[in-house]
């Protein structure tokens, strides 16, 4: 049975994004050090990604805006507006997080990937749907922001 994955950058007081949403502190404090990437092994064994609305905003305005990172991998974006259109590999869903997993879940295929964002994740954490943890732990302290594992 597939396997449901949060993998995630956490800052030392438990936050995935700063308190004007952003990412960038992912690099850590000195930009000579270089991180081990951890990324390519684990999503070779991953065709399905799930996220929120925001992070995939962000993703194709801020981070990734020339071409989208995930390749073939089927993503699922979910939003509280009416579905939009899609493409091939990317779908929008106004639809339960935990419903979806439990329908990918029996579904054949490489585990699943929860990429973010926090109410995604909290969900799923919740409903006690994530099976690995892969929390990066980045050695930064942000002080406020969005928590990843509520207040």
């Amino acid at each position: 049975m597939r396997k449901v994955i949060l993998y995630i950058a956490v800052s030392l007081d438990g936050y995935i994004a700063d308190s004007e949403g952003s990412v960038e502190w992912i690099s850590g404090q000195d930009k000579n050090v270089e991180m081990e990437d951890t990324f390519t092994p684990f999503f070779s064994g991953v065709d399905t990604v799930i996220m929120g609305k925001r992070t995939y905003d962000q993703i194709v305005t801020e981070l990734s805006p020339d071409q989208w990172p995930y390749g073939e991998a089927m993503t699922y974006v979910l939003t509280h507006h009416s579905e939009e259109e899609g493409t091939e590999n990317i779908r929008f869903r106004n639809m339960d997080v935990c419903q979806l997993v439990e329908e990918l879940k029996q579904e054949s295929g490489k585990d699943v990937w929860i990429c973010g964002g926090a109410e995604v994740a909290q969900q799923l954490i919740a409903n006690n749907q994530i099976d690995i943890y892969h929390l990066a732990i980045i050695p930064v302290l942000l002080g406020n922001g969005t928590r990843l594992f509520g207040t």
